[in-house]
């Protein structure tokens, strides 16, 4: 449950933290974000757990689905090794999982058949699709309350953390 202290506006230039310390309002804003920032993960997972629940898969299967849906070019072996975090066979052992489960396909690259690219597949997208349609269906009508600009304010706010935390993992 959310407190003025966690969520409440900051006009007020100091607010009690219930420890008897005293925070800015900069650090009630800061406070406020980081625990609806830890809410909406928490949601986020337990969502991304009951898909990969479904399908029997792990949930680092699920973090390897997301990374080829949101890559511009096709990934490879390496590349997802690289952004999971993973040694090879941990990242062979994922892609085996997904293949059988039909949720990707590997082709080999035209002009160096050494080199593999890891696809999304269309059995895939479509098992995805129907888990997490009510995700957009309630994303589009919390976008209804707020402007264009203020959604471009919001998603500038998401690439900057994102950037941040690419950062503090290492990768940026």
């Amino acid at each position: 449950m959310a407190s003025t202290n966690e969520t409440g506006p900051a006009d007020a230039a100091t607010t009690s933290t219930g420890d008897g310390a005293a925070v800015g309002a900069a650090g009630r804003d800061l406070r406020a974000f980081a625990v609806q920032l830890r809410r909406m993960n928490g949601e986020m997972n337990r969502l991304i757990h009951g898909f990969a629940a479904t399908q029997g898969l792990h949930a680092t299967d699920i973090q390897a689905l997301a990374a080829i849906l949101d890559s511009d070019t096709p990934l490879t072996p390496g590349r997802l090794r690289e952004h999971l975090g993973l040694t090879s066979g941990a990242v062979t052992a994922c892609l085996d999982r997904l293949e059988r489960a039909g949720h990707i396909r590997r082709s080999r690259d035209s002009t160096d058949r050494r080199v593999v690219h890891l696809h999304y597949a269309a059995h895939g997208r479509a098992a995805a699709r129907a888990h997490f349609q009510p995700l957009a269906e309630a994303t589009a009508r919390a976008q209804e309350g707020f402007s264009g600009a203020e959604l471009g304010v919001v998603l500038r706010f998401l690439n900057a953390m994102n950037e941040e935390l690419d950062r503090l993992s290492g990768r940026g």
